[in-house]
């Protein structure tokens, strides 16, 4: 029995003797299956041919990002935090290494993830690190390998601890998650996003999508929504969810500015 991953996603499967005819996270329109068509892996596969780097983005702040590039490139972030250590989205390898430079780190006491896409092998990690998982109920259908350790959470935001607050945005999907940190940025605040509100490559911007991958974007309501779940928030700095993908100041001018951009050019 194996525990297959989607190449293309990352997202690893209930154990089965023979791999899933299709990953449903990649069948949808938000998502695509790969030029090559469907494919799998495992984690002991991955095991053999990457490896994960640790980078501090800023004190208290390692992202964890698998090299050479897997699924979507996506990373994770690792909260550091007196109350117990929050690990922000996930990433498929999972290896004795990262276990025990995480737990040099301080181990991870929550995991919460934004959307599927970076659900990866996040029963892995919990399971490693006895970590519950906090998803938005309203994504529990996007859930490939159900377990108790998932906690379904309902509302608009969710209290990991004193520093630390969840909130649902929707938009990318109806229970799309970011994770507020009220003592990042030296205590500005700092929003981790995913892709819900993507840093832009101009850095000083965001944008907002319901498909990236396929260029489909949200209803002006929807923009609107991510930006007001988000209006009882102090934050300076947003990381979406790749290295490199930072707006380093100013994010509320930024988030404020790209809504209003994106929402007239919608409207043209």
């Amino acid at each position: 029995m194996t525990h297959f991953i989607c190449i293309t996603c990352g997202t690893q499967f209930p154990d089965s003797d023979q791999h899933p005819a299709t990953c449903p996270i990649c069948e949808d329109e938000r998502q695509y299956i790969g030029h090559n068509g469907q494919q799998w892996t495992t984690l002991e596969a991955i095991r053999e041919t990457h490896h994960n780097n640790f980078i501090e983005e800023e004190p208290n702040l390692i992202g964890i990002g698998t090299e050479p590039r897997f699924a979507i490139g996506q990373r994770g972030l690792l909260v550091q935090s007196d109350e117990g250590n929050v690990l922000w989205d996930c990433i498929s390898l999972l290896d004795d290494e990262t276990i025990k430079k995480v737990n040099e780190l301080g181990g991870i006491d929550k995991i919460a993830i934004s959307h599927p896409h970076f659900y990866s092998s996040m029963i892995e990690w919990s399971k490693a690190f006895d970590a519950p998982i906090v998803i938005h109920a309203d994504n529990k259908d996007w859930v490939m390998r159900p377990d108790p350790a998932i906690e379904f959470w309902q509302g608009e935001t969710y209290q990991l601890n004193s520093t630390m607050t969840v909130v649902r945005t929707g938009g990318h999907y109806d229970g799309s998650q970011l994770l507020h940190w009220a003592d990042g940025a030296d205590g500005k605040g700092v929003l981790m996003t995913g892709d819900t509100i993507y840093v832009v490559s101009d850095r000083r911007y965001v944008s907002f999508m319901y498909s990236y991958p396929n260029l489909i974007p949200l209803s002006p309501s929807a923009v609107r929504n991510i930006v007001k779940s988000i209006e009882p928030f102090a934050y300076d700095r947003i990381y979406s969810g790749w290295f490199g993908a930072v707006l380093k100041e100013n994010a509320q001018h930024g988030v404020t500015y790209s809504a209003q951009r994106y929402i007239d050019a919608i409207c043209l």
